[in-house]
Parts: C-alpha cells; structure tokens; sequence
C-alpha cells in the first residue's frame, strides 16, 4: 500500500490500482481528491470536510462513493443518491477494495465552552489509522499512526502520550498545517525521543510504501 501525505490532515492511500482519500479539507490542495475511487470524512470541520472538493470527486467518478459520520452525509447524500454512506464507531465496511473499521465518536474538547461534534478514526486495512480530531485508541494493534500533531485541542504532552499509548510500529504527523518550519524540529525531536516508536514526516505530495 502507498501512502501520499497531502496538505494538512489529508492522505491518500493507493492499493491495487485503487485510491482511498481521507480528509480532504480547506488546507488541503485541490489535486487531493484526482482519482479517488472512496473518501472518508472523519468530521464536519472545514480543515478536514470541504463539500466543494468532494462534490467535485464525485462529479469527476460516478463509480466514487463516500463514507462518513452523519453531520457530513445529511450534507451530501440528496445530491448522490446511494453513494453517501453513513457510518459510527463499531461499523466495519470495505471501500473501493480496502477494509475499513470505525473507532471513536467524539471530536477532542477545544475549550469547555464550545460543543462538541462527532468524530470518527478509520483504521484502513487493520493497519493505517486516522484518528481525526481525536485522540482515540483502536481495540488493536496498529501498525501505521497518522498523528495530529498540532491543533487547538492538543499539547506535545498528549501527542507523545497517545503515541506511547497505541504502540504503533510508525507514526507519520497529519494536522500540521498550523505548525511552523521552525518549531518542526522541536516536535520532530520531542515525539522521536519520547514516543516509544519510528517517527517521521512527510512534505505535501511526498509518498511512502507501507
């Protein structure tokens, strides 16, 4: 499976001349949804859901479909009949040939005052998971981390203990289009020294084999 990091909290995942796009958001570049054949939506924020690209991705591949949590799919469905799939923690299903398992509900607190939404991770082919904005822990291994890295609703703190605390054998930052060029090597150092696994990431467009 290849693995291109995009923009922001977006990924695209390749297998067997298949494509997969996760959270292809406002900070995310128009190309990311070229080609998809599935879209996961982890939650409704405008960095991680940009109804416009995937309104476009489905226009661009009447064969594409989206799996999402509710907020989301109310959004698109009238317009794709049969092709918006709403989906909550526990669902597992298969997308565009790859197997998908659902974990969590809710987006990480940004400050008490505002409400929460819903959010859901994917864990993709019992591999790579995507927790959103969220710092959820599958009820299984996993081998490949997307880890948020720097939001309003996080500290370093909690990046390194979540990374401690879901064991995977890799961890590739997402959800760093807030950080600087000058505060990555902090980071980099930080969740390298102490977060217990092989830690990296990639620049936008960058790809790796998994």
């Amino acid at each position: 499976m290849k693995l291109t990091k995009k923009s922001h909290a977006c990924v695209r995942l390749e297998k067997d001349g298949r494509t997969l796009v996760l959270d292809p958001g406002g900070f995310t570049e128009q190309d990311a949804v070229l080609g998809a054949d599935a879209l996961l939506v982890t939650h409704e924020h405008p960095d991680h859901f940009d109804e416009g690209r995937l309104r476009a991705a489905l226009d661009a591949n009447p064969a594409a479909e989206i799996w999402t949590l509710r907020s989301v799919a109310e959004q698109l469905s009238a317009a794709f009949p049969g092709r918006v799939h709403t989906v909550g923690h526990g669902d597992a299903f298969s997308a565009a040939g790859f197997d998908v398992q659902v974990y969590g509900e809710l987006h990480a607190v940004i400050h008490p005052d505002i409400p929460r939404v819903t959010n859901v991770g994917f864990l993709v082919d019992g591999a790579v998971f995507h927790p959103g904005d969220a710092l959820t822990v599958p009820d299984r291994p996993v081998d490949t981390l997307l880890l948020p890295v720097m939001a309003p609703w996080n500290k370093i703190s909690e990046v390194i203990d979540y990374v401690r605390e879901v064991k995977p054998r890799r961890a590739y930052d997402i959800h760093d289009a807030l950080l600087t060029d000058l505060a990555r090597p902090i980071y980099d150092r930080q969740i390298g020294a102490l977060g217990g696994t092989d830690h990296d990431r990639l620049a936008p467009g960058a790809s790796t084999e998994l």
